[in-house]
């Protein structure tokens, strides 16, 4: 039996990401308790605020052991949270898919807005790549396409499971796979063709520009939002010529991650969390940016404020603006 300290202590892991802010709550040991996935609509604070907000509500007594964060807006929301550790994505997808599959050896990511592909040997990860200048097959696009054919996001994929006969659509960038769309759709294709074809061209893009060259092998964990796509899955299948296995928590599995990445350092590491507690809520973030033109760098710095008050700083390359 536990004693009453690990009942109510947990570990908190954020995400926050262009598209999505995802929110995992784990317990003592590591297990997902609950999960919050939600759109970040250009406003991570507020968003993450509510966040954790609708959190508090759910959980009248909790005690939170320890913090971490990742995405692309890791740092903004680590200074807001009190982060006991920042993280990159590619550690954070590493650890929670190895923590869910233990001999995985090939992880592939597909968010909103990028690609990733993380090789992992021994529980470790010794190489990955992420899309570069073109971002077709992202969920963002497959978002826009789900909507311009008038389809529920949710039933893309089982569209794409319909079709007897994919039709090819080439899918270099996402400029030219709508493009192609439009004109096989003037042919007169049926829409599950269409987009069976589709889901296979943006596979086949991924594999040529973001796992180019990487040695994909077996057990192969396909997570982030697009996960979710059965047609994007099998296309993978059919491609690889393998089983790829999607995680129950595939939409969130950069924030638990981090949630683990914060359990090993106060566990381990015997360190004492940083969190500023659930009364972030009521305070009042806001952020300025403005280029500097000391030099010629001219770096976008991002300054952070609470109540008014400065409280981080980010986006310099020098020593210039290092003091708060």
């Amino acid at each position: 039996m536990l004693d009453k300290n690990k009942e109510n202590s947990y570990f908190l892991g954020v995400d926050v990401g262009s598209v999505s802010t995802d929110i995992a709550l784990l317990d003592y040991f590591g297990n997902l308790i609950t999960k919050k996935y939600l759109r970040t609509k250009g406003q991570p604070v507020r968003v993450l605020q509510e966040g954790l907000s609708s959190l508090k509500k759910e959980y009248d007594e909790i005690n939170i052991l320890g913090v971490g964060t990742t995405g692309s807006g890791r740092n903004l929301a680590g200074v807001i949270l009190g982060s006991d550790v920042v993280k990159n994505e590619i550690s954070t997808h590493a650890v929670a898919a190895s923590k869910l599959v233990s001999d995985v050896q090939t992880v592939i990511e597909i968010g909103g807005q990028d690609s990733k592909i993380i090789i992992i040997r021994d529980g470790i990860a010794v190489d990955f790549a992420m899309n570069s200048v073109c971002a077709a097959g992202t969920g963002s696009f497959l978002d826009q396409q789900a909507s311009r054919l008038e389809i529920d996001i949710k039933d893309f994929g089982g569209y794409a499971l319909k079709a007897e006969s994919p039709v090819r659509i080439a899918g270099r960038c996402s400029v030219f796979a709508e493009s192609d769309m439009i004109h096989k759709q003037q042919l007169g294709y049926d829409l599950p063709e269409i987009i069976a074809g589709l889901c296979e061209a943006m596979v086949r893009n991924y594999l040529n520009n973001v796992a180019k060259g990487k040695d994909i092998r077996t057990p192969i964990v396909f997570q982030g939002g697009v996960a979710a796509n059965v047609g994007i899955k099998k296309a993978f299948e059919k491609e690889l010529g393998e089983e790829v296995y999607v995680p129950e928590y595939h939409d969130v599995m950069g924030a638990i991650g981090a949630g683990l990445l914060a359990r090993e350092n106060i566990l381990y590491k015997k360190n004492k969390t940083k969190f500023k507690g659930f009364d972030i809520t009521d305070i009042d973030f806001k952020t300025k940016s403005f280029e500097c033109d000391a030099c010629p760098n001219k770096c976008e710095v991002v300054n952070i404020y609470q109540d008014g008050q400065l409280i981080a700083r980010w986006g310099f390359k020098c020593t210039k603006w290092e003091a708060v």
